[in-house]
């Protein structure tokens, strides 16, 4: 693995997905099945489609031989099914590619969906329907008034391709009349799709009371905009209602006035709609598979682990079905690495903010609980770091039980790289170097370079500003030195329990495992004895790994180390 970890900045410990017999053999490589023995060889493939990066466009596609891995099995059930929909998923998940194909659908174009699932086991009527889009990624929304005016140049543009001429003079009013028209001269039901429909909405949080002030405006404008579609007179027109985007706002704060959209975001009928489950991995990218092994040298079982820690891990509701991160994995098998690509899109600084603000407990996000109450309680005005953190994409469901909801970071692209950006918010901008250091920080460990380890993470509390209003006590070094550690890219689990208590953090190789105690205003002495007497290495022993003990003390005076002192398991203390 020493190959990997320079190309992609991973660390070595990483398990084959040995427990999924399914993705066995695939990639473009193959088990001798005469010989059960016999290493894996390579199967050699036909040259593999055009990875689809950034399209969200159906047509383009279909008609380009672009990859497209087949979701439309879902889609058939949507439109057989019911009318009004609601549907949130993170940013960069495949939403607006949905809403392209849901399009091209009810507009007929029964060409474009030759060989897929829908063409091939339904008697779907390839009818053409008015097909009503609103993406408001297209539309301003910096000020209510520009969101309201180019909502109606929007609607009037689409009427001008219609041939119909609008007169309502409010917003509100030429909606309506757009799907009255729409239906008089086809004689045929409207269909509605609204992509992103939160955006002028989320774009404006963190950012000041002002900027919450437009949010607020914007809000009210798409509760009276949306709340058209269930008129008594427009209702009865439509054939088929779909929105989509980031965050479920609270019926009354945005669906007030469309109360009878069907919510299936958590719905466990749809939990693998958008992202790729493993069956789907397996069917449509065996040649890239081979590709990225060849790249790096490496075996199938190592290339399916990687992908599976860094991207997989996603689960949208109370069934177990797990997805992976589709941009991250299309990004990763055309540039053939393994980066963070998905973080990279955006910079969730509203969430950042909010986190410090609240002086939430940054190590606690990987065990977070809530109960589903959660999932429905999102308001502008009682912004919650549990839904946000949830519908952003940058937690999800570990575990469900009894109505209590677990969470925890998808996979380590999100988690280092959001770790990462949380650390960087507590140094100063201009930190220079410090500002990269912390990135040597898992190799040190890994090498036992104790020094360069204590040294970096001295250097980088000093760039955090002393202005700073946090407190700074056990719980703020602690949480410093977890954000460092972990950002690295090291395997570290905080507050890990045993049967004697709690080890502040436990870091874990390949090869051995770090035991970790901290104390402020003590000695470093104090935090090795602690562990000692507790018999918090107990739990690892039978790991057969090598177990190094950490007690590591913090001066709030020198707002930084103090000390540190080692010790391998029972053995004396030593500096």
């Amino acid at each position: 693995m020493k190959k990997l970890d320079k190309a992609g900045g991973l660390d070595s410990n990483i398990l084959c997905l040995l427990e999924n017999p399914s993705l066995r053999g695939a990639w473009g490589w193959q088990r001798n099945r005469k010989f059960p023995g016999k290493k894996s060889e390579i199967r050699h493939m036909a040259s593999p489609q055009k990875l689809p990066i950034g399209i969200q466009a159906f047509e383009t596609i279909r008609e380009n031989n672009y990859l497209y891995v087949d979701k439309t099995q879902y889609v058939h059930r949507l439109v057989d099914e019911g009318m009004f929909y609601f549907f949130a998923r993170p940013r960069r998940f495949g939403k607006s590619l949905l809403v392209s194909t849901l399009k091209c659908l009810f507009q007929g174009k029964k060409s474009l969906f030759e060989g897929l699932w829908i063409a091939k086991h339904t008697a779907w009527e390839w009818k053409k329907y008015p097909v009503l889009i609103i993406d408001f990624n297209e539309l301003t929304h910096d000020t209510p008034e520009h969101l309201q005016l180019d909502l109606e140049r929007h609607l009037l543009k689409t009427a001008r391709m219609w041939k119909i001429h609008l007169e309502a003079p409010l917003l509100k009013g030429k909606l309506g009349e757009l799907v009255f028209c729409l239906h008089q001269k086809t004689r045929m039901p409207v269909v509605i799709l609204i992509d992103e429909y939160d955006k002028p909405i989320i774009d404006h949080l963190g950012k000041g009371e002002e900027a919450l002030k437009i949010a607020r405006k914007n809000r009210d404008i798409l509760r009276s905009f949306l709340g058209t579609l269930k008129g008594t007179e427009i209702s009865p027109l439509l054939r088929f209602v779909f929105i989509t985007g980031v965050s479920r706002f609270s019926r009354v704060s945005i669906f007030s006035e469309l109360n009878n959209l069907d919510d299936i975001t958590m719905n466990e009928t749809y939990a693998g709609m958008l992202g790729y489950v493993p069956q789907e991995i397996e069917r449509h990218f065996q040649s890239h598979m081979a590709a990225l092994a060849q790249k790096h040298g490496i075996s199938p079982d190592e290339v399916c682990a990687i992908l599976k820690k860094q991207y997989d891990g996603y689960r949208f509701s109370d069934d177990e079905t797990r997805v992976y991160n589709p941009f991250s994995m299309l990004s990763a098998l055309k540039h053939k690495n393994f980066k963070s690509y998905w973080f990279e899109t955006g910079t969730p600084a509203f969430l950042v903010n909010l986190l410090r603000e609240k002086q939430y407990d940054l190590p606690e996000i990987e065990n977070m609980e809530a109960d589903e109450q959660v999932f429905s309680t999102y308001d502008i005005d009682k912004l919650q770091a549990e839904a946000l953190l949830f519908q952003t994409g940058y937690v999800t469901i570990k575990a469900v039980e009894n109505g209590l909801y677990t969470f925890g970071y998808p996979n380590q692209e999100v988690r280092n790289a959001f770790l990462k950006h949380l650390l960087l918010s507590f140094m100063q901008e201009d930190g220079g170097t410090a500002n990269s250091k912390f990135l040597r920080l898992s190799a040190y460990l890994r090498q036992e370079n104790f020094d360069a380890f204590f040294e970096t993470i001295t250097a980088i509390f000093a760039a955090i500003p002393y202005t700073l209003s946090t407190q700074r006590d056990e719980a703020y070094f602690h949480t410093l030195f977890y954000l460092m550690v972990s950002a690295s890219g090291a395997d570290a689990e905080n507050e890990v329990l045993t049967s004697r208590g709690r080890i502040d953090l436990v870091v874990e190789f390949s090869d051995k495992v770090f035991l970790m105690e901290f104390k402020c205003r003590q000695s470093a002495e104090a935090g090795i004895r602690q562990i000692q007497q507790k018999g918090y290495a107990e739990r690892f022993r039978q790991s057969g790994k090598k177990l190094i003990l950490m007690g590591i003390n913090f001066s709030s005076e020198k707002r930084n180390l103090a000390e540190w002192k080692i010790a391998t398991d029972m053995d004396e203390i030593r500096e």
